[in-house]
């Protein structure tokens, strides 16, 4: 009896320090898409696009995982399955900005791509490291690890792009960085995606 309720309690615990870490993280990327989406308008960057609405769908990621944090492990495949989904919507957004930017061509301000990929690599790594610790709690924390993990690419990724846009003076590499964002979003989403199913089919 006092085993039983010295789980209960340990896991009572470890999901009030999960909440503390998702509501920090949700309000951490919910301004962070408010700064990168305006800078990425202003500095008319798609690879810049692709990062704010990783942010949002970070911020999205975060509040349903408060949600799910008491819930039964079917109930945590289950939202991790719509993060999924989420991700790859965000994939297919940018994809149609890219496209667009090739029927119209236009050069990214290098200078506010550098600068607020820096930015948001900073407020991002700060959500890395405060997950760090829950990211093999179970489903739902582990695709919310996954998540936290594709900012840190896209931000490096951006900076990278405005590195070259820099040196070649065209808004080519926003375009190629965008793509290539595009497809590690697509392959994150089919990932938490099919270890979401994998929980589902999985016995009781």
């Amino acid at each position: 009896m006092s085993g039983c309720c010295d789980h209960d309690d340990s896991m009572a615990l470890l999901q009030q320090r999960q909440r503390g870490t998702l509501r920090a993280v949700f309000v951490i990327n919910a301004v962070m898409f408010l700064v990168i989406v305006a800078a990425a308008l202003v500095a008319r960057s798609s690879a810049m696009l692709a990062d704010s609405l990783d942010n949002l769908g970070d911020a999205f990621t975060y509040a349903i995982s408060l949600y799910a944090v008491a819930r039964g492990r079917r109930t945590k495949a289950r939202v991790a399955l719509l993060k999924g989904g989420f991700i790859l919507l965000a994939a297919g957004v940018v994809a149609g900005q890219i496209v667009y930017r090739l029927f119209v061509p236009t050069t990214p301000v290098f200078e506010l791509m550098g600068l607020f990929s820096l930015i948001a690599l900073a407020a991002n790594g700060t959500c890395l490291y405060l997950l760090w610790r829950h990211r093999a709690d179970d489903v739902n924390m582990s695709s919310v690890w996954e998540c936290s993990r594709n900012d840190i690419v896209a931000n490096l990724s951006v900076f990278l792009a405005a590195g070259a846009v820099w040196l070649t003076g065209t808004g080519w590499p926003d375009i190629v960085v965008a793509s290539l964002l595009v497809l590690y979003l697509l392959r994150s989403a089919l990932r938490v995606i099919g270890n979401a199913r994998d929980e589902l089919v999985a016995p009781a």
